[in-house]
């Protein structure tokens, strides 16, 4: 069990050594799309990158998960085969947003031994949902 305090220095550790890693600049929060994000999440238990959707407006969330639920062949076909689709994906904090993700389970950010396997599916899965935002960004914000 780790203190808070050491749990936030092997988290920072992590988020370093993946940059320096795999130097790049993300989209993440530049979507140009208001609280329509691309995030990495490493945890205790799981690695995820993910689209999230948090708008206070219910209806507005809704219209942007559908659209990405439009072009959800495209998604598993040509990006990534293994997304997981969830219009209420419950945070640890207990807010529910819609979330398309993949997740890499029984790491831990905690465990040095899986970061080599967490840095690259990190990367290989965030290039290709770039990939695919990049491709549809403009239908998916009109």
């Amino acid at each position: 069990m780790f203190s808070r305090e050491e749990s936030k220095k092997i988290r920072q550790e992590f988020w370093t050594s993946f940059g320096k890693e795999y130097p790049r600049k993300w989209i993440l929060y530049n979507t140009k799309i208001k609280d329509f994000t691309l995030k990495f999440t490493f945890t205790t238990k799981k690695a995820q990158v993910s689209i999230d959707i948090e708008h206070q407006d219910e209806v507005i969330q809704a219209y942007y998960y559908d659209k990405l639920l439009s072009l959800k062949n495209i998604l598993t076909t040509d990006y990534l085969n293994d997304i997981i689709y969830d219009d209420r994906y419950e945070l640890e904090n207990g807010k529910i947003i819609s979330r398309v993700y993949v997740e890499l389970p029984k790491v831990s950010i905690h465990n040095r031994k899986t970061w080599e396997q967490t840095y690259l599916f990190l990367y290989k899965n965030m290039e290709a949902l770039e990939l695919f935002f990049l491709e549809y960004q403009d239908f998916i914000k009109d």
